[in-house]
């Protein structure tokens, strides 16, 4: 295995760690009120855009050449930032 295709599984793993947790999320926004209920909901639709554009860059880097991946890569490593600084704010918001 390349160091490609170890990247991949890596952040495959860390992409399904997060659903994982915005699962959860999910399901502690069905016992919130109703208030903070929507605001819950707007945040969890947000982060699966976020995880939706993640899966974007992901089939980038696997179509991507070998000398062209770490380019790639860099927009994949900003992705994933954006989405796990998101889902970190929506659980220190709504503790």
């Amino acid at each position: 295995m390349g160091i490609k295709e170890a990247y991949q599984e890596k952040m495959n793993a860390n992409l399904h760690e997060l659903q994982a947790k915005i699962d959860l999320l999910k399901a502690n926004a069905e016992q919130a009120e109703a208030a903070q209920k929507v605001k819950l909901y707007e945040k969890i639709e947000s982060l699966r855009t976020k995880q939706q554009h993640l899966h974007e860059k992901l089939d980038e880097l696997r179509s991507a050449s070998e000398g062209a991946w770490e380019e790639v890569k860099a927009g994949v490593e900003l992705s994933w930032q954006d989405l796990k600084d998101s889902f970190e704010r929506a659980v220190d918001k709504f503790k």
